[in-house]
């Protein structure tokens, strides 16, 4: 717990301006609808500001990432809440210690490249192994002068109505897959660029 409080305080935020914070539950102090359970939960919260969704995914998918160096399995968990009402509740995770930390790069059920991106670029591979609520890849990558314009995908309706909250959480995932892979080059900043057609636009990066 200790290891993964002292990387909690030293992650790199996406925005800087907006506050978050975090605590630790047992199973016993958490909502879970999902047919499986782990011994402990962070329950992450947030001031809710522009891009505070895709801040939370940032920060956490690097604890996420850590936790997996060490030895402790962890996943998203969209389908749970805290006890009790927090108006700055997001999102838990959920830790433990587990049998099996590897996978095979053929468990990955992914888009291709070029169906996240204008054109290949093999600079995005971490963030095409990114993980996703329902596995829905919303991110999109289009070549700039200076990096990528990254945009999140504009859903359907009906998947507009599960996915709105969790996409934008998903789109601070892959970035923070690529910059895990690009910790001295990454950037990231809002220009005065237009969404195009099918996505909405969240940034752009430099790696």
């Amino acid at each position: 717990m200790s290891q993964i409080k002292e990387f909690i305080s030293n992650a790199k935020p996406l925005n800087e301006s907006i506050e978050y914070y975090y605590e630790i539950f047992t199973k016993e102090e958490v909502n879970i609808r999902t047919r499986w359970s782990a011994p402990y939960y962070l329950a992450l919260y947030s001031q809710k500001k522009d891009n505070y969704l895709e801040n939370i995914g940032f920060v956490f998918q690097q604890v996420s990432l850590y936790m997996q160096s060490i030895g402790i399995g962890n996943c998203w968990v969209g389908l749970g809440s805290i006890k009790g009402k927090n108006p700055d509740f997001v999102i838990l995770m959920a830790f433990g210690k587990s049998e099996k930390m590897t996978r095979d790069l053929s468990d990955f059920k992914r888009k291709k490249l070029s169906e996240i991106c204008d054109f290949d670029d093999e600079r995005l591979k971490p963030a095409q192994l990114a993980p996703s609520a329902i596995n829905s890849q919303p991110w999109h990558f289009r070549h700039a002068e200076d990096g990528f314009d990254v945009f999140q995908v504009k859903q359907n309706i009906l998947k507009r109505q599960v996915l709105k909250k969790w996409n934008p959480i998903d789109v601070g995932i892959a970035l923070a897959h690529l910059y895990v892979s690009n910790k001295d080059t990454f950037e990231f900043k809002i220009k005065n660029v237009d969404d195009i057609k099918g996505y909405k636009y969240i940034g752009s990066i430099k790696i």
